[in-house]
């Protein structure tokens, strides 16, 4: 599968890198979509860097087939941005997966596309969420439908293995 890995600013480096890893380990192409193609984004802790490989405005959500949101800082970044809130969108509208982790969701917020979905986040946007009207738990790994969420890095494990299974469910491109 070709996954679609929104990325800007300031990113929680395990939330982007482990995976990553993992979805490129599994089989799958994993593509950095952010404001500038070539652009060199640093994490939050300083461990992991990522290289921009297609800015939003040359890509479309119909050239992949599964989005990665991480958090951090990155999401706040984005969603002040048309361009990426819009791809979001179009992406949730799709029905194809999506993974969101931490923050992550600060972009679903922005996109509005939470409230038909049951999900967690990070424990602040948790609170915005519900704020909002969106169904949030308080658990480490949410799956519903096309939507896998997560809270923290501790749930990256669970994060990877529920995103992993959900793209194994996926009909092949043809």
């Amino acid at each position: 599968m070709k996954i679609a890995c929104v990325l800007g600013p300031r990113f929680e480096d395990s939330e982007f890198k482990d995976p990553y890893d993992a979805f490129r380990k599994a089989g799958h192409e994993v593509t950095i979509v952010g404001l500038e193609a070539g652009a060199e984004l640093d994490g939050d802790k300083g461990k992991v860097n990522a290289k921009v490989d297609h800015a939003f405005r040359d890509v479309k959500a119909g050239d992949f087939d599964a989005l990665l949101i991480p958090g951090g800082s990155s999401p706040d970044k984005l969603r002040a941005h048309e361009e990426p809130v819009s791809f979001v969108k179009s992406f949730m509208g799709s029905g194809k997966p999506v993974f969101a982790i931490c923050h992550g969701p600060q972009l679903l917020l922005t996109a509005d596309e939470y409230r038909d979905h049951r999900m967690t986040a990070w424990k602040t946007v948790q609170g915005d969420l519900k704020k909002a009207g969106a169904n949030v738990v308080d658990q480490e790994v949410v799956v519903d439908r096309n939507l896998v969420t997560s809270r923290q890095p501790s749930d990256i494990p669970a994060f990877i293995r529920a995103s992993l299974k959900v793209m194994e469910q996926v009909p092949a491109r043809r």
